[in-house]
């Protein structure tokens, strides 16, 4: 029996790799050395796109594969697949939501309690004998009590936000509408005003042209001097050039970044910052969300296949 077509973006984890092989003709643009060629000899032949939420589908990967009918995302975002061009063929589109709310919640707190305490700085300080030479590391800054901002309140806002309800935290968010059914948690409509209110800012809203850089220079400047900013979002929420000026001159805090713009290839000046602390975008990196993503990825490529009800459909 002839197995169904797909071309892979980009690469899983091994035990996911496995699986579809056995499923589906792979093809693989991730390994191919010619990208172009690869597309101009298989393309027609495509059936379903299967890519990450970072990598995305673009016109000219869909254009390049005319009888695709989806691209189903390993990920929760969408916004590196060209929605509208999909809309228009028919393509349908899936991504992988619930399933990485909880870890991305978890990395997102993670990061603001190592920032605040300084937890690699601390750890470095004992290895490289700096305690014994030195004494005492530097003084973080609390977080219990503290006030925090939640940029969008969807699934992983509120996942955040439970968590951090647990330190005592006073609570407020910035989404389209007033969640009045959410006791203690308090609305603040503009991003510059929640801003101002946050000692912590973290950014969860979804990525979409009209959140392109939402955090701009006046909110970065508004959470200030001894605020932080956590994204575990998508890099074009905030304004990089803005962030990484105010970071040098002291205009915001700190930032804890699990995203950015151009990665892996970050811009270079992150580097030398000291007070950012840096993760190569694996919110989602546990053995367990993985395979729950991989699972759902297949599931969503096998109903398309047998003509059923996608899972978790975008369009």
């Amino acid at each position: 029996m002839t197995k169904p077509v797909i071309l892979q973006v980009g690469a899983y984890p091994e035990q996911d790799q496995q699986l579809l092989d056995a499923a589906f003709t792979v093809h693989r643009l991730d390994l191919a050395h010619d990208r172009t060629a690869l597309l101009a000899k298989v393309g027609a032949d495509v059936q379903a796109i299967a890519t990450r939420g970072e990598l995305g589908a673009d016109h000219a990967m869909i254009d390049a594969c005319p009888n695709t009918g989806l691209v189903a995302v390993y990920g929760v975002g969408v916004d590196a697949v060209d929605l509208e061009i999909c809309r228009d063929r028919g393509i349908r589109v899936t991504n992988t939501p619930d399933v990485l709310t909880g870890d991305v919640a978890d990395l997102g707190v993670a990061m603001m309690l190592a920032q605040s305490r300084g937890v690699i700085g601390a750890d470095t300080w004992v290895r490289d004998g700096s305690w014994t030479g030195k004494g005492l590391y530097p003084l973080g800054r609390r977080v219990f009590g503290r006030k925090a901002g939640i940029l969008g309140l969807g699934r992983i806002g509120r996942a955040v936000a439970t968590r951090l309800a647990g330190f005592g935290m006073d609570i407020a968010y910035s989404d389209l509408t007033d969640m009045q059914n959410i006791k203690g948690w308090t609305f603040i409509a503009d991003p510059v005003d929640l801003a101002r209110h946050a000692d912590f800012l973290f950014v969860t809203l979804a990525a979409s042209p009209a959140t392109r850089h939402i955090v701009s220079k006046d909110v970065i400047e508004a959470v200030g001097p001894e605020g932080m900013i956590i994204n575990v979002s998508r890099a074009s929420n905030i304004d990089e050039q803005a962030l990484i000026a105010a970071l040098g001159d002291g205009r915001l805090g700190a930032a804890a970044l699990d995203v950015f713009e151009g990665e892996p290839a970050l811009d270079p000046r992150f580097l030398k910052l000291p007070n950012v602390l840096l993760q190569p975008h694996h919110a989602s990196g546990t053995v367990e969300t993985r395979k729950a993503m991989g699972q759902l990825l297949r599931d969503n490529l096998t109903a398309f296949f047998a003509g059923q009800d996608l899972p978790t459909p975008i369009q």
